[in-house]
């Protein structure tokens, strides 16, 4: 490689890191380095030895296809990089088909003869169903930004002790809760299907997982991709317009999914968190340190810590449109830097929902009595069926 070629390969190196275009995926980070390793530069490296310095996966493994997918995911990202953000760019860094190396190529010769990739006929069908949840979602989220609930006293609702102090001081940022998940190639070369673990919640946790678990290694893939029950979705309808009523105006509201929540937004935030018990992500900690309730053997089961009694959900196992019975939590308290968090949840979808039309009830909320500190807490059993809830009963103190 001549020394024109070998500064533009260092400078795609450099702005490939620098986009982010990789990810959250430690695994794709792991193997774009060790193949822009400039001891490595235009050499093609053998499977055998990707799979076991980049994966740790022992050498010799037949139908181990971890390299593979991972190889192919990886030259996905930098076209994806040259068709936005690196679209101006001279030159491309590119993964010859069949190769494990990387090559840098004059645009010119990368559109002349640009790198073919197998076509995904069997994730389609999976991508085409999370596309569209995401597409609905975000249409209910544009929604609920704009809309505001009929003939309800905001000003009135929004003075009361649970929202008192959201939006005073500070922007409200609205976390969804959403679930990671992740596909599974049944060792082959691409998904047939997706999963949902509730111990594995990002990319990072799942190469984490499968650094103990190797035997999965090229079964188990990222798929840097998320989504969000229909509960907490409907939710927004009740709170969205108390949130900009409570924050002096929609400029002042970011909605965001709570995977993307960081320590760092809730130190010059106020918090409002809508979802599932089991969808805190960064919020679970400080939610139960604080709590008289701590959670059971699932997330769908409650236990008052003093008492010892056990509220468990029977949402997730009632089929269709059977009775079904589900619990309802709300909480709010200081949290960093004197940020407020409210939490409107629920162990399934009805808990969600009731819970988010208690929390805009004005009438509703006149039950609960700030503690000492200012923070408040209720348990709600929520009774519905199917996907609607019917009522709401306060079954433990709230304070």
């Amino acid at each position: 490689m001549n020394a024109e070629l070998s500064q533009a390969f260092e400078a795609q190196v450099t702005r490939i890191r620098e986009s982010g275009v990789l990810g959250r995926s430690h695994g794709l980070s792991r193997l774009f380095d060790y193949l822009a390793d400039p001891g490595r530069r235009g050499q093609t490296q053998r499977e055998a030895d990707v799979a076991h310095e980049v994966f740790g996966r022992e050498t010799g493994l037949a139908g181990d296809a971890s390299v593979r997918v991972y190889v192919h995911r990886l030259r996905r990202k930098l076209e994806s990089f040259y068709e936005k953000a690196g679209a101006d760019q001279a030159h491309r860094l590119v993964i010859p088909v069949g190769d494990y190396r990387f090559e840098v190529v004059e645009v010119r010769a990368a559109e002349v003869g640009p790198v073919a990739t197998p076509k995904l006929w069997w994730l389609w069908p999976a991508l085409g169903a999370v596309a569209l949840l995401l597409a609905i979602n975000l249409a209910v989220w544009i929604f609920f930004a704009h809309e505001t609930a009929p003939g309800r006293d905001l000003a009135r609702t929004a003075a009361t002790p649970l929202w008192a102090e959201i939006g005073r001081d500070r922007p409200v940022i609205v976390a969804v809760g959403d679930y990671y998940i992740f596909g599974d190639t049944e060792h082959g070369s691409e998904p047939r299907r997706m999963i949902r673990a509730f111990e594995i919640n990002s990319p990072t946790e799942l190469d984490a997982w499968l650094m103990d678990n190797p035997e999965y290694q090229g079964r188990y893939i990222d798929l840097d991709t998320y989504y969000t029950p229909v509960g907490a979705t409907l939710a927004l309808r009740e709170i969205m317009p108390l949130v900009r009523q409570a924050a002096g105006g929609g400029d002042r509201v970011r909605v965001i999914t709570a995977s993307q929540l960081t320590p760092e937004m809730m130190k010059t935030s106020d918090i409002v968190y809508v979802g599932y018990l089991s969808a805190l992500h960064v919020l679970q900690s400080s939610v139960f340190e604080r709590s008289r309730f701590t959670i059971g053997s699932t997330y769908d089961e409650l236990i008052e810590r003093r008492t010892g009694k056990s509220f468990v959900s029977g949402a997730g196992i009632a089929p269709g449109d059977r009775p079904n019975r589900d619990y309802g939590y709300l909480a709010s308290f200081q949290g960093p830097n004197g940020a407020h968090v409210l939490i409107i949840a629920g162990a399934r979808d009805i808990g969600v929902m009731q819970t988010a039309e208690v929390a805009a009830d004005r009438g509703m909320l006149a039950g609960l009595k700030p503690a000492a500190d200012g923070s408040l807490e209720a348990l709600y059993e929520v009774d519905g069926v199917g996907r609607t809830n019917l009522r709401a009963i306060p079954i433990a103190p709230a304070r």
